[in-house]
């Protein structure tokens, strides 16, 4: 298959593109600042030259978007809210104008559109959207806004012929550097993964393999359309899934954290708390009813598996070997990216 991945070089993107690539198909990816032959710039603003390779293509995967890790200030927030529906929008009307449209879009979306909550978990069909909860910081109802501003871009693009899914994405977890099981892992290591804020939020996840595998899955099944939730069915309180991940790398404590030391962390990692603190409690319950089996359903043997996939990395640095997420474990004789 071709297919074509507005912003695909960031963590997901990155990814994506490695475990398709080696799995036969063709991958087209859209950046600002093309490095490779196969890459093509873009602006994500407006329609130029690149919306050709659109035209004929069999799936576009839009992860376009100014990146969450950063802090949430008002210039940073409208900047998210415009990366994403202005790149969403014009992808929509680059499929519109294609004389063979794909026949299906796969865009990004975010676990963060549903309610700050303990009480019951998250699915498509009962799940509640947030942006109306007390107690919690006014500029979290935003981050949903963006959300659900980047949902109704994609759903109200007139691409009648494409077949639309929104994917509702927890916190992809794959052992390359500068991910959020990096940051983590780092974290632990250094002794500070310990629960933060009391620990009671929820964390929701998935493994890069299940992620990958979900995105295969959808571009197979025809029958299912709309907002569909990426997550694994074992979301976990913050305080067992940082213990779970400090069991996984052999450290036996982690430093609590109160609300205002996540704070000064989140400054000093010019990163936010909405990050550590909003609970997510998401499962998938759309690919569940499609029959979509998780390889990685639970946070312990998922972060088994990521660790020794971190070890191995660091340990195959100089030498032939690239890790390909889906099962398919290293090909030799390629450099790892």
């Amino acid at each position: 298959m071709k297919i074509v991945m507005p912003g695909g070089t960031g963590q997901v993107g990155t990814m994506l593109d490695r475990a398709l690539s080696a799995a036969g198909h063709e991958v087209v990816v859209l950046t600002r600042q093309p490095r490779r032959p196969q890459d093509v710039a873009w602006d994500g603003v407006r329609l130029g030259p690149w919306a050709e390779v659109v035209d004929g293509a069999d799936v576009v995967v839009n992860l376009a978007g100014r990146s969450v890790s950063c802090r949430y200030t008002p210039e940073n927030l409208r900047a998210m809210m415009d990366s994403r529906v202005g790149s969403t929008r014009v992808v929509g009307e680059a499929i519109a104008s294609a004389r063979r449209p794909p026949k299906v879009w796969l865009q990004m979306s975010t676990a963060t559109i549903y309610a700050h909550r303990f009480d019951a978990a998250d699915d498509e069909a009962t799940g509640v959207i947030g942006g109306t909860e007390s107690g919690v910081p006014d500029y979290w109802a935003y981050s949903v806004e963006i959300a659900k501003n980047w949902e109704r871009a994609q759903a109200e693009a007139a691409t009648p012929d494409t077949r639309k899914v929104a994917l509702r994405a927890a916190m992809v977890m794959s052992p390359d550097r500068g991910g959020v099981f990096d940051v983590l892992s780092r974290l632990v290591r250094l002794g500070l993964g310990g629960p933060v804020a009391g620990g009671a939020q929820y964390v929701s996840w998935i493994h890069e393999d299940d992620f990958v595998r979900a995105v295969e899955f959808l571009i197979a099944r025809e029958d299912v359309e709309g907002a569909v939730n990426l997550a694994a069915p074992g979301p976990l309180p913050q305080r067992e899934f940082m213990r779970v991940l400090r069991g996984a790398w052999g450290v036996p404590v982690g430093l609590p954290a109160s609300r205002w030391m996540a704070e000064v962390g989140a400054v000093a990692l010019r990163s936010d708390t909405e990050l550590l603190l909003k609970s997510r409690r998401v499962v998938a319950g759309r690919l569940a009813d499609a029959g979509f089996e998780f390889r990685w359903p639970g946070w312990e043997g998922a972060a088994g598996d990521l660790v020794r996939g971190a070890r191995a990395a660091r340990g195959r640095v100089g030498r032939p070997g690239v890790r390909v997420s889906g099962g398919r474990g290293w090909l030799r004789g390629s450099p790892r990216p």
